[in-house]
């Protein structure tokens, strides 16, 4: 047996109904000597009282329908079951087997009520339909949202007119992923409400990609837990947190962190307490001040209003001061003092949800009693729960507000909220502002619509607050996670060079294509700078000045012999190899300047090949002087004939030969594998170095190499001729000038290899000009001596005495 109901009317089908009305319970002591005495409830829960006068009132408007149920009565009993799951045992006792206290009635099999509507939390409620599962009573709840519940094997006949925490868990992970926080603390009811519902937003929190710092627990009989909830908070580092608590455990956390004076936290809050009045106190704005979460959808019923102030009271509730003696009135007393209370009735959001429920029973009566507008209902039959239950599956309605009313495959209702705000109205009122909606049955990317621009965050702010527990890593670097730290606790690393990040948080880098690099900021792939030596640069400016320069001294070596041609000193040196060497050394310091500019195909051929031709040119030229000096000494020997050997016609074609031969090597190179231009990548990362590829390295180390044996040749035939008798010995200047050549290219030999880029190129033109000055200087420089400004010696007489 139970307590007598708080709340009691008969009729034809009876609903029940359970709620907090009152927030304490006081148990007697239990002597099992006699019966026991009636629990004790104190505290008016205001809130909880109004949801048992909207059941009322939407069974007395069923009751004056003519429409629904035309012919049957509704009554109800409404028990209290004072906050407390053991009082809920008792309520729940009290709904099924009736209020009386004999012993000697027997148990009939048939519940005291045909349904049942409650309870308010979800602990409450799992123990009502656990209860009542077994004897098939559907139960309907308002509020009671735990995900636990429409688990359909354990809960078979439960429904509700709200929908589960499935939805609300996971459109908190996404309300929180849409304002970046990615680092939050949780706290929640040691329910069953609390603890599931945060297994799914922090299933749901992780797969957004927000970690939580921390997550803690308490029941509101646990005031050390809540302490240590307090202490965690204050020591974290996370701004926001995620609050999925009934509303006395909220109310109970609140009181504390107003006494340790912790503001400034953003919280996130749930149905259960976003819009609870009794958390509005004085100081309650301090700490949630800015507060968001979701909130069941508010709806205004027609006359409920004027039934608050005065139906209920005259119909209902008949208690007046003089009737105090009878008991029902005498334990509920504090409950007659509401009666001026004046409500709101458009703030408050669970009443439309009770409303439905008693509706949805109405209606699914109305289908088992096969009740019709002309013949009424058949009041004969029997009514099963089960009946009830399997008629509510099917129930499908429009209440008078327009808003349709039916249950999913769990027996919960659609998932729709209002994302509400804590604010501060002119007056210094706090407000429960819809800043948004959420609705679970919409397509993905329309689920949440958010008028940002009207939230109020934590102490009067306009910025959104920021809790994150890394920075967001700008581009041009990327995420590195901490060791032993969530996914969201990470450094930002710079890329590394040739790398770049062009959108924030990057997990990696990505490298650059082969030819672009990195710029300064490493968010974004430049094209590489193409070095190679043009002319409009310093050091090619310098080389070509000296190529000119070495030019101009050659043609003025040449205009100077043109004009002393006859003189014994030019003709005793072999004017005509004098002049063709002159031209070749033209040629040679000309060749340089096709080492210069962008290197395209024909300029990589041009260069290599001309360098290799002139300079075998002017070495054969040399080459062929030195053999005649040999062989003049040789010819003033007695009896010998060897001039005839070596005339001028021996000269030319020597001269040729050796030439073709470099010529033919050329050849044969641009043929089998020319040079041509590439772009070195290898040799530095930031930069494209354009130079001409050898093509076939033995083709260039080949005309290399020939050039270096007629070097090697005449420096050996110079050095025997150097102490020849005669008084201008020019093999002495030769041999100086083939052992200046020979150095020249055997130090450019390592400096080339080494040289990096572009210094490559320009190592090769120092070569060609150094080895170029050497032959002009150590050859020509004495005879022009001479020539300008020694004319005394330049006789037929002084060139032929012998020294």
């Amino acid at each position: 047996t139970g307590d007598y109901p708080l709340l009691a009317k008969e009729g034809d089908v009876t609903i029940g109904g359970a709620f907090s009305i009152h927030m304490k319970v006081t148990q007697p002591p239990l002597s099992f000597t006699e019966k026991p005495a009636y629990l004790t409830c104190s505290r008016v829960n205001l809130r909880e009282f109004r949801f048992a006068q909207t059941m009322i009132f939407a069974i007395e408007e069923i009751n004056k329908r003519n429409s629904l149920l035309p012919n049957v009565s509704i009554g109800y009993r409404i028990y209290d079951n004072c906050g407390s799951t053991l009082t809920s045992m008792r309520a729940v006792m009290g709904l099924m087997n009736g209020g009386e206290w004999a012993v000697t009635k027997s148990c009939s099999g048939q519940s005291a009520v045909h349904a049942i509507i409650g309870e308010s939390e979800s602990s409450s409620t799992i123990v009502l339909s656990r209860t009542t599962g077994p004897f098939e009573i559907p139960v309907i709840s308002h509020s009671a949202t735990c995900e636990c519940l429409s688990n359909k094997k354990e809960h078979p006949s439960f429904f509700r007119t709200i929908a589960s925490d499935l939805h609300q868990s996971r459109a908190l992970a996404q309300l929180v992923k849409h304002f970046g926080w990615t680092w939050v603390g949780a706290v929640n009811s040691d329910s069953d409400y609390g603890n599931n519902g945060m297994a799914i937003f922090l299933s749901a929190a992780q797969e957004e990609g927000v970690c939580v710092e921390y997550r803690e627990k308490f029941n509101r009989a646990e005031p050390e837990k809540v302490m240590r909830v307090v202490e965690v908070i204050q020591k974290s580092t996370a701004r926001v947190i995620i609050g999925f608590l009934a509303h006395v455990e909220m109310n109970n956390l609140l009181e504390q962190l107003n006494l340790h004076n912790i503001t400034g936290r953003q919280f996130i809050g749930v149905e259960a307490w976003i819009t609870a009045d009794s958390l509005v106190t004085p100081n309650s704005f301090s700490v949630l001040g800015g507060a968001l979460g979701f909130a069941v959808p508010k709806s205004n019923i027609s006359g409920f209003d004027t039934y608050l102030i005065k139906d209920f009271w005259e119909t209902s509730f008949k208690c007046k001061e003089k009737e105090t003696a009878e008991t029902a009135c005498k334990v509920n007393h504090d409950l007659y003092e509401l009666k001026d209370y004046v409500d709101d009735v458009t703030k408050l959001t669970y009443t439309s949800n009770i409303y439905k429920a008693v509706y949805a029973v109405a209606h699914s009566l109305h289908s088992v009693l096969n009740c019709s507008d002309s013949l009424g209902c058949n009041r004969t039959m029997t009514i099963t729960p089960k009946e009830v239950v399997e008629s509510l599956k099917k129930v499908n309605f429009t209440i008078k507000n327009g808003e349709q009313v039916w249950f999913d495959s769990t027996g919960s209702a659609v998932a729709r909220y209002e994302v509400v705000n804590w604010q501060q109205d002119p007056n210094g009122l706090i407000e429960f502002k819809p800043v948004g909606y959420y609705d679970a049955f919409l397509p993905p990317g329309q689920r949440f619509v958010l008028r940002t621009e009207e939230i109020m965050w934590p102490g009067g702010n306009k910025e959104l607050p920021v809790s994150v527990c890394s920075e967001s890593c700008r581009p041009g670097t990327h995420k590195v996670l901490q060791k032993g730290k969530p996914v969201c606790c990470y450094d930002c690393i710079p890329c590394a060079e040739g790398e770049i990040s062009n959108t924030t948080d990057s997990i990696d880098c990505l490298k650059c294509p082969e030819e672009y690099w990195s710029n300064q900021n490493r968010d974004a792939c430049v094209m590489k700078n193409v070095e190679f030596l043009s002319f409009t640069e310093v050091m090619s400016k310098i080389l070509v000045f000296f190529t000119v320069f070495g030019v101009l001294l050659t043609l003025i070596v040449i205009v100077l012999f043109l004009k002393k041609r006859d003189t014994p000193l030019v003709k005793a040196n072999n004017s005509e190899l004098s002049f063709l060497l002159l031209f070749s050394l033209t040629l040679c310091f000309l060749c340089s300047l096709t080492f210069m500019g962008r290197p395209s195909q024909w300029s990589c051929m041009l260069r290599h090949t001309a360098f290799g031709i002139t300079f075998v040119l002017c070495i054969s030229c040399v080459l062929g002087k030195t053999i005649v000096v040999l062989m003049a000494f040789r010819a003033t020997l007695p009896g010998s004939n060897v001039m005839k050997w070596f005339g001028p016609v021996q000269q030319r074609l020597s001269v040729v030969a050796f030439t073709l031969i470099q010529v033919v090597i050329c050849i044969l190179w641009l043929t089998i594998n020319p040079p041509f231009p590439f772009k070195n990548m290898k040799h530095f990362k930031e930069k494209i170095i354009l130079e001409c590829a050898l093509g076939s390295p033995v083709g260039f180390w080949a005309v290399l190499g020939y050039i270096g044996l007629l070097a090697l040749l005449c420096f050996i035939f110079a050095f025997l001729a150097r102490k020849l008798p005669d008084n201008f010995n020019e093999a002495k200047f030769i041999t100086f000038s083939m052992l200046i050549f020979c150095a020249v290219w055997i130090t450019f030999i390592p400096a080339y290899v080494s040289s990096p880029g572009k210094f490559t190129v320009a190592v090769e033109i120092f070569a060609i000009l150094a080895s170029s000055y050497g032959l002009l200087f150590c050859i020509f420089a004495p005879k022009c001596f001479i020539i300008v400004l020694k004319p005394e010696l330049n006789t037929k007489k002084h060139m032929m005495d012998r020294k």
